[in-house]
């Protein structure tokens, strides 16, 4: 009997377990004889996929942080190689993590395995020499942008760009209504949705300056509610009583009036969502040095680099104060701002840069095509 197309997928971080999940899930509904293992989260497990390795022991974020763990993702590698060797998948596919997922991809060239690279390392704006493993090691690639696709295309890689998967919007069983009563929330007063990152590292770096931010504009907005978009795995220390917990980041974006977000793909969710926001992030002193020289773009948000200007304000590293960003979200409670008015217009244009949906499903057929058995 003819054996089950075998997968084998390294996701590294929550996203990642986020965009692997919908890509099984749309490959199963293609060709229902396929089989997943690989390393990812719940997301993925729940989609069907054997988890060798779970993201919460490889997702780590700065130089200095990765030193730290070094050892342990090293040890990872060597048994991720070895695991490959027996297993015999008949493609494998790479989701974002390039730190770990290039280094697995050249070595394992020697198997004459495809490997496909989904969501690619953005060498656009720093460590520019990955392009060049994945144009030798990667026979398919997937880029989330276009202006990403074409610095690709422009270096010799021929990669494919079928949309931004966020413009597959799943729609939600909750309405915003229905959000608030869950929440025991009052629809007459402003919500923002705190977005301090999904690994516990950042929210140590970050959780201090955002009560401090939600002090201040309590002093001008008694009544403003707070919602925090809470990944797995993650804690908050000297949590007020009047904040909500949400697990869904979605749910609590669509609800909320104005939000402050961790750069990262949370910023273009809310642009996705027409919530305007502000994005701040901070890392170690020596990450951000490095950051400093190795980095080659002028912003940190996807919204800002998608828009080739400032859409949203960014506070990084000793910017992220609490005044400055406090200053900016009351800019943004007020309907009638220039700034809250502008950022929704220029929101209407990222979206159209962005694809349309069944993003998931035409890569999947694109995988699928190329896949033998």
């Amino acid at each position: 009997m003819k054996e089950p197309l075998k997968f084998f997928l390294v996701a590294g971080e929550p996203s990642g377990d986020l965009h692997g999940a919908k890509l099984i899930k749309a490959i199963k509904s293609l060709n229902p004889f396929t089989s997943f293992i690989g390393h990812g989260g719940s997301l993925m497990e729940n989609e069907g996929m054997k988890i060798i390795e779970h993201i919460n022991k490889l997702s780590v974020m700065g130089f200095k942080e990765v030193i730290v763990h070094l050892p342990r993702i090293w040890k990872i590698m060597i048994n991720t190689i070895s695991f490959i060797e027996k297993a015999k998948p008949d493609r494998i596919i790479l989701i974002d993590y390039p730190g770990f997922n290039l280094r697995l991809a050249k070595s394992i060239s020697k198997l004459n395995i495809p490997i496909s690279y989904f969501i690619l390392p953005q060498a656009w704006a720093w460590k520019r020499k990955r392009v060049e493993l994945v144009k030798r090691y990667c026979d398919q690639t997937y880029s989330l942008f276009p202006f990403e696709k074409s610095w690709y295309n422009s270096k010799g890689v021929n990669t494919k760009f079928f949309g931004h998967p966020f413009m597959d919007v799943e729609p939600l069983n909750e309405t915003r209504a229905q959000f608030f009563k869950k929440h025991n929330l009052n629809q007459k007063n402003k919500l923002i949705a705190l977005l301090p990152g999904s690994r516990q590292q950042e929210i140590i770096k970050h959780w201090g300056v955002y009560l401090k931010t939600i002090t201040l504009l309590r002093k001008e907005f008694p009544t403003l509610q707070v919602v925090i978009a809470k990944s797995n795995n993650t804690t908050f220390p000297l949590l007020d009583k009047s904040f909500r917990i949400e697990k869904n980041a979605k749910k609590a974006i669509i609800a909320s009036d104005i939000a402050l977000v961790a750069s990262g793909t949370a910023t273009l969710e809310c642009a996705i969502e027409d919530t305007p926001f502000v994005t701040c992030y901070k890392v170690s002193w020596l990450t951000w040095v490095l950051a400093k020289y190795l980095v080659k773009v002028k912003y940190s948000s996807i919204v800002n680099l998608i828009g080739n200007k400032e859409v949203v304000p960014e506070f990084l590293q000793n910017k992220m104060k609490p005044e400055n960003i406090k200053n900016k979200l009351v800019e943004l409670l007020n309907e009638k701002s220039k700034l809250r008015n502008q950022m929704l217009d220029d929101f209407i244009n990222i979206k159209k840069k962005l694809g349309s949906p069944g993003v998931y499903i035409k890569i999947a057929s694109d995988i699928l095509k190329s896949t033998d058995k």
